[in-house]
């Protein structure tokens, strides 16, 4: 019998226990939700929607933050403890998460109100999506002395704050970086990353650090300064933003100025065989507000967790060094200016689902729609010219236990003298299967579409469809062009096997792309790359997972053999949300 099997039977048995009496059954609820099950081995119970629905309306009398060990507990299983190993680098190595941050800024409601479970919801959600939180539940035990009163217990378990990274050949070539997301239990992050390397004759010390202040206060405003001064690029720039966080959130918003310079290495699409070198350097600053209204409609099927959302954005780039432009040249390096405006509408949910992108923690899959005109004008060096776009996605969870669909749609372009110009046509499909059982364990089934058309654009603006842009384990400046096709599929096979604490998956893959130079899409060569590999990940750490992969390219250009393996470290991926934010550009990617 597994373990996954004993703590089923050991929580059933626990729970007949304690549903003998009021106080027992409060303190079961307390720290178990039925609603969180993992289930028996050979399968995932589907998880309720909301499980706050029967405490709507209640008024929260005290709120209790209770913070668990980084190693050893579970939110899963409260009760569970670590051995003395995990209890002294869970106290000893790492400062949790100060109460009164989660409090003050990470909190969507306070003691007096009332309950609101959709709320409630969201803020779980909330916290989940920071990355110094491992993961939170939010639990609701109702008085009994006050029927109509309830106290609400958070969660909290931090992932592990401090990482390093870096690399050593000798004194004279190393890199080595540090990062905090946590620092001092703030939820402040920092990176700082140097490199040297001797025999550079541009530039042998290299130097980074950036600085994130999650939510500032009880705003939900996230401040970030960034300080980079590498080979290749050198930026200072400082950013504050609010996003749409829920459907209750009534005005989102950013502020962005910067000054960078960047080494650029560029192939033209005429003579793709040539590498040209562009020094570019630039100061630029970038607004934008929106303000978000309930439906208008309150009877119609479409009101519930429907918005419409207005917004405008105005932005300045301004450039100090770059290639030769003109009127029919290298637009994307014109000194502009640019005023949009954009309607949308956004409807959006959540459902928790596990083993998707992460290896057990709880996952919040957006379902939902979203709908968003952009218009707007550009004002350049060689003249003005309007800008007019349209997106539309989808993402619903498919009947008949069939899997997850999301699908993307845009198209956009500039237009002067009744002409379109560096206009982009996209269309995007993503399948996730659902968990399907195999022996202790489960995988799932992955397969994404993409199809990308560019439309008047100039020769040093195009797409690339290697890397995860397309043929994955790849990084080739030759397969670009303004048209491009990819199909790609991926097995993972998440095992209940663990090495020191790391979960391990296993998966094959397979990607198929087509890529236009300065021909047809169809008549250039399908690139393939197909392989196999491992992914290792302890979900309590805030590091990368980590990636073994051995791929076949039969017919990639360049490659001096068509085997190649790799190891690298992946940041997590997350699902596309459905909240609509800055109007923009439709990106050429």
């Amino acid at each position: 019998m597994s373990v996954y099997s004993r703590d089923s039977i050991r929580y059933t048995n626990l729970k007949a226990r304690m549903s003998k009496t009021k106080f027992s059954k409060a303190v079961y609820r307390l720290l178990f939700r039925d609603v969180y099950n993992q289930g028996k081995v050979k399968e995932v119970k589907e998880i309720e929607t909301n499980p706050f629905t029967p405490y709507e309306g209640m008024v929260i009398r005290t709120i209790y933050i209770r913070q668990l060990d980084i190693m050893g507990e579970s939110v899963y299983d409260t009760t569970r403890k670590g051995n003395r190993l995990q209890r002294f680098l869970s106290k000893r190595l790492h400062t949790n998460t100060r109460e009164g941050i989660i409090r003050k800024s990470f909190l969507l409601f306070s003691e007096g109100d009332d309950i609101q479970a959709q709320t409630l919801k969201d803020n779980e959600r909330l916290l989940r999506e920071n990355r110094t939180i491992l993961d939170a539940r939010i639990i609701v035990v109702p008085r009994t002395d006050v029927t109509w009163m309830a106290d609400v217990v958070v969660l909290v378990q931090d992932s592990w704050s401090l990482n390093f990274a870096g690399g050593f050949s000798s004194f004279n070539k190393f890199n080595l970086a540090v990062e905090n997301i946590n620092v001092r239990g703030t939820t402040h992050s920092q990176r700082t990353g140097i490199r040297w390397n001797s025999n550079d004759t541009i530039q042998k010390f290299q130097f980074r650090t950036i600085y994130t202040v999650p939510y500032i206060g009880k705003t939900f405003i996230t401040g970030q300064a960034n300080f980079i001064y590498e080979r290749d690029l050198k930026e200072q720039s400082i950013r504050l933003y609010r996003r749409f966080l829920t459907n209750e959130t009534k005005y989102a918003g950013a502020f962005e100025l910067g000054h960078i310079k960047v080494q650029q290495y560029r192939r033209r699409l005429d003579d793709i065989d040539v590498v040209i070198q562009y020094p570019t350097e630039y100061k630029f600053y970038d607004a934008w507000i929106g303000r978000s209204f309930k439906f208008p409609f309150p009877n119609s099927p479409l009101a519930k967790n429907s918005r419409i959302v207005t917004a405008i954005r105005h932005n300045k780039y301004s450039f100090d060094e770059r290639p030769q432009v003109a009127p029919d040249l290298n637009k994307i390096y014109w000194n502009r200016s640019a005023t949009l405006v954009s309607l949308g509408y956004s409807n959006r949910n959540y459902k928790r689902d596990v083993l998707i992108y992460g290896f057990g923690r709880t996952e919040d899959v957006p379902i939902g729609h979203l709908f968003a005109l952009t218009l707007g004008q550009e004002n350049t060096q060689f003249g003005a010219r309007g800008y007019a776009g349209v997106q539309y996605a989808t993402g619903q969870y498919l009947a008949h236990n069939l899997g997850y669909m999301y699908a993307l749609a845009n198209v956009g372009t500039y237009s002067k003298n009744g002409k379109a110009q560096q206009g982009v046509l996209s269309g995007q499909l993503n399948y996730i299967s659902n968990l399907i059982p195999f022996r202790y364990s489960f995988f799932r089934q992955f397969l994404t579409f993409r199809y990308t058309h560019g439309i008047r654009r100039d020769p040093l603006d195009y797409l690339n469809i290697s890397g995860e842009q397309g043929i994955r384990g790849i990084n080739n400046d030759q397969l670009i062009g303004t048209k491009r096709l990819t199909v790609g599929t991926e097995t993972v096979f998440f095992s209940d096997k663990s090495l020191l604490g790391f979960r391990i998956a296993y998966f094959v893959f397979a990607d198929l792309g087509l890529v236009n130079g300065v021909s047809s899409l169809w008549d250039g060569p399908l690139y393939q790359g197909y392989g196999l590999g491992l992914r290792f990940r302890n979900e309590n750490l805030a590091v990368n997972t980590f990636q073994i992969r051995v791929g076949f390219y039969p017919n990639i250009p360049g490659n001096s053999a068509p085997w190649r393996f790799g190891a690298s470290g992946n940041v997590p991926l997350r699902l596309r949300d459905f909240d609509i934010s800055a109007p923009s550009i439709v990106p050429l990617q």
